[in-house]
């Protein structure tokens, strides 16, 4: 269970950094340079890593179902849009929406038992947590008002 936990939250920040990271090269390079970049360096980085400690075969797929290989194509999405996403709206917010949006469709998954998981029972607590999350969202995009007498200030000074 700890173990799990260190990889879901590694994987956040990961997310976090790697999407920031993206959408600093794309002010450079442009949007879909910067996804053929990533996704390259990615290749790049992990064919090593899977011949030095991966115990299977790279092509021996067996019994996969062939939908689940486009997730390498859902990869070139999910970089795009995160990158457009967080140049369009900024970090913050738009790691928040990914995330209810992330949090929603595996509510679904979970529910449904898609994808070959077993179904586990929409309770009321998960619709409480993402009606959380989404108020926590919207508090966090309330602009504050200056006071009358902030903007008086600001106008004499």
């Amino acid at each position: 269970m700890i173990e799990g936990l260190l990889f879901a939250i590694m994987a956040g920040l990961f997310i976090s950094l790697q999407t920031v990271f993206n959408a600093r090269v794309s002010d450079k390079a442009g949007s879909w340079a910067t996804t053929v970049l990533v996704l390259g360096i990615g290749l790049v980085t992990s064919l090593p890593m899977f011949f030095i400690m991966d115990d299977t075969r790279l092509f021996d797929l067996g019994g996969v179902n062939k939908i689940y290989l486009l997730s390498g194509v859902i990869g070139v999405g999910l970089v795009f849009c995160i990158m457009q996403g967080i140049r369009l709206l900024g970090p913050a917010y738009a790691i928040s929406l990914v995330l209810v949006s992330q949090l929603t469709l595996a509510v679904l998954i979970d529910t449904f038992g898609w994808f070959g998981f077993s179904p586990v029972p929409f309770t009321i607590n998960k619709l409480a947590g993402l009606g959380l999350l989404i108020v926590g969202i919207v508090v966090f995009k309330i602009e504050k008002k200056p006071h009358f007498r902030d903007h008086q200030a600001e106008k004499s000074a």
